[in-house]
């Protein structure tokens, strides 16, 4: 099994890689991570919780930290961006340059992060004092570029993460937009968890001959989330929920609506049952999302309800559950949602509700991932319907089967409390 110290990467990020306890790389960072040393091209189709950011992050921090093109070092006066990482989420984009600052603790490289719904000033002032990394959002990005903060025109790296969910948000106009302002002369990553042909149109505008690295089957869902589905009436989803939640192997549950309203309704209604719950959604300013983020890693907050805006953009060790409250009715985003479980080698369970009106958005979701979703016949709301479908399940609702044992993963290897 390769470690991390076969790779060719310089000591201090060897050092910081120590530090963080990682000593394995994932499938994704072992086979990304010499390419990118390379400066080749990047087509990565990795679903959440592969180690993907280590994937990218690394490689980009040890290129710009060798000498820059008019031969001064990095780390010294003012300097344009020479790398940028579009992401589509604030949650992701501070993830993100979390896991940079991390990585590059010992090489004195500038970032900053920057993404809408809070005040630009700070942000502001991060570009005037110079960067080599810029981690941002494709709304907030345009707008300081069309005041005139910033420059895309000496980008050496060009990193457009989270792809498919960029195009789902509606942001394709916006990365065209980015796209053109690049040089034409730079290395670019690109990654997605699914790989439609629309997106495969994208990448192929973006990249020159680039490497392609998948490393589950398009689409797939992790081996080591056990996924349910529960048939239910939409007036029995609350008393489910509760009935559910009481279950103490539950540690920290993460639920899905499809509505903001909906996350606020559920949110209530299960602080009402004295359920730590909060919710987290788009109408939610940024403070009250990041307080509710921290709040839920704490393990302060036992539950949190949030709508898809959340489905990549919570990186979050030691969740135990994803409960889809509803069903999503773009398939992907199952995906998506359920990969928030089973993380840095743990187990997962992903418990789907399922009522009469989505039984089409369950077919299409069993379709994409190419598995049926087992049934739990057996438990106090059922319709009835899961007597039409075979291998319903035995046993509690919530409680896991015997986990398999972990292999080795390149994200934290020391065993976390369940404060996240």
């Amino acid at each position: 099994m390769q470690s991390f110290t076969e790779l060719e990467l310089i000591e201090p990020l060897q050092r910081a890689l120590r530090a963080e306890n990682y000593t394995v790389p994932t499938p994704i960072q072992a086979g990304a991570i010499p390419h990118l040393l390379a400066g080749r091209d990047l087509l990565g189709c990795a679903q959440t919780g592969t180690g993907k950011t280590a994937a990218f992050a690394l490689p980009m921090l040890q290129r710009l930290s060798a000498t820059g093109p008019d031969g001064r070092r990095p780390g010294a006066g003012p300097r344009r961006m020479r790398s940028l990482v579009l992401t589509p989420t604030r949650e992701l984009a501070i993830q993100i340059g979390d896991s940079f600052r991390a990585y590059g603790r010992h090489l004195g490289l500038r970032q900053a992060v920057i993404f809408g719904g809070v005040g630009q000033k700070p942000q502001v002032e991060a570009l005037a004092r110079g960067l080599d990394i810029l981690i941002a959002t494709p709304g907030r990005l345009l707008d300081l570029m069309a005041q005139g903060h910033l420059l895309l025109d000496r980008i050496e790296i060009f990193v457009l993460d989270e792809a498919d969910r960029m195009l789902d948000m509606g942001f394709i106009h916006d990365i065209r937009k980015v796209i053109a302002a690049l040089p034409t002369r730079r290395q670019s990553l690109f990654f997605s968890a699914t790989m439609p042909p629309d997106i495969a149109r994208l990448a192929a505008g973006i990249l020159k001959d680039p490497v392609e690295i998948a490393v589950t089957p398009v689409a797939s869902t992790a081996e080591r989330i056990e996924q349910r589905v529960l048939f239910v009436e939409p007036a029995q989803k609350r008393a489910l929920l509760a009935q559910i939640l009481k279950d103490q192997a539950i540690d920290r549950a993460l639920v899905f609506t499809r509505t903001k309203h909906g996350a606020n309704r559920v949110a209530e209604s299960l602080a009402r049952g004295r359920i730590a719950a909060e919710a987290i959604h788009g109408n939610k300013s940024q403070s009250a999302r990041q307080r509710a983020l921290e709040n839920f890693r704490s393990g302060r907050t036992r539950v949190l309800v949030a709508t898809d805006i959340a489905a990549r953009g919570i990186d979050i060790d030691g969740i135990s559950h994803v409960i889809n409250y509803e069903l999503p009715n773009v398939p992907e985003s199952y995906v998506h949602r359920i990969g928030r479980t089973a993380r840095a080698g743990a187990a997962g369970i992903a418990i789907s509700f399922c009522d009469a009106e989505e039984r089409a958005y369950l077919r299409d979701i069993e379709k994409l991932i190419r598995q049926r979703v087992p049934v739990v016949a057996d438990h106090p709301f059922a319709t009835g319907d899961g007597s039409v479908r075979a291998g319903a399940e035995e046993g509690g609702i919530a409680t896991p089967r015997p986990a398999p044992q972990p292999r080795g993963s390149g994200r934290r290897g020391r065993a976390r409390p369940p404060r996240r």
